[in-house]
């Protein structure tokens, strides 16, 4: 039986790391192919062809062997986790989910979709020939709210809790804001939530410990701390 498709982008897009991050820590990457949609200059993502995928020319998505393709990193991520056996990235028990979503929901509202916010009307972020939106002012009062919303999870990770949910392993959440960590580190962003924030600092490097994190930013990041990942 041949095998599904994930579309994603390079590490340094968030949403699409996301679910590859989530595969990679749940043990089923080498299961699905990959293909790696190039995101800047006219935008693979923007072609009719990959539109047959996913209609809203975003990655990431997921093409399963039957043809049923499915998108949004939150959707695909639950479905991978439901459909294979292994750790429940996504929370074992129901309260461990409810939390999970709770706390996803939070980093992806208030911090990971207000820096991509800033990143695309701000910067111009995929170029002339994509963006149709500039507005550096609220892209600024996007980055600061992120900013505020980083200092909450600051003080939430304060007394001592390695991950999110508390527990000895990261759930979906944790992905979502390592993610957008690494983000905020990417040289047009200047959001370095490390540099600001002592334990989402050491939260970082938790996680730059975790072999899901060596193998998913292996292309570097386009970070220039994570250039000693770049396979040789």
């Amino acid at each position: 039986m041949s095998k599904g498709i994930i579309f994603t982008s390079p590490s340094v897009f968030p949403n699409p790391q996301r679910v590859r991050l989530m595969m990679l820590e749940k043990g089923i990457a080498d299961q699905y192919e990959e293909n790696i949609v190039g995101m800047l200059g006219k935008g693979e993502q923007k072609s009719w062809q990959y539109n047959k995928v996913n209609p809203t020319g975003e990655t990431p998505a997921l093409k399963l062997a039957d043809g049923t393709c499915i998108s949004e990193s939150t959707a695909i991520a639950r479905y991978l986790d439901n459909a294979h056996p292994g750790r429940k990235i996504m929370g074992e028990t129901p309260l461990e989910q409810g939390l999970d979503q709770q706390w996803d929901q939070r980093v992806w509202v208030h911090l990971l979709y207000r820096l991509t916010v800033a990143f695309h009307v701000k910067h111009k972020g995929l170029g002339e020939a994509l963006e149709l939106t500039s507005n550096p002012q609220w892209g600024e009062h996007c980055r600061k709210e992120a900013l505020a919303t980083a200092a909450q999870l600051d003080r939430h990770l304060s007394d001592g809790k390695s991950w999110l949910l508390g527990g000895n392993e990261p759930t979906f959440s944790d992905i979502t804001l390592v993610t957008a960590i690494a983000f905020g580190k990417y040289g047009p962003m200047e959001t370095d939530l490390c540099h600001r924030f002592e334990y989402l600092d050491k939260y970082w490097q938790r996680w730059q410990e975790r072999e899901s994190f060596k193998i998913g930013y292996s292309d570097g990041g386009a970070i220039e701390e994570l250039e000693y990942l770049k396979k040789k």
